[in-house]
């Protein structure tokens, strides 16, 4: 196993990765904004009304992106299992 290949690997596991938490980490940080900003205009400091709305909205998002996570980590593990397979 040559250098390149490892850190070809460890780049494209970080990608991946990138790919996979980016949209629900966004969705998360722009509902949170949202809900600060209303608090804050309101004055109404509930700490539920920000838990609640952060979940149903990450749970909407991994309901709707799940097929696309799905089938790119499975398309990520075939191509690892297919350069294990080539190095012996």
């Amino acid at each position: 196993m040559s250098q390149e290949l490892v850190v070809h690997l460890i780049k494209e596991t970080l990608w991946i990765s990138f790919l996979i938490a980016g949209p629900i980490l966004i969705v998360g940080l722009v509902v949170g904004l949202v809900i600060g900003i209303l608090q804050s205009v309101t004055q109404v400091h509930e700490m539920t009304l920000t838990f609640i709305p952060k979940i149903v909205a990450v749970a909407l998002t991994l309901l709707f992106l799940m097929p696309w996570m799905m089938q790119s980590l499975l398309a990520y593990t075939t191509n690892l299992f297919s350069l294990i397979t080539g190095l012996s």
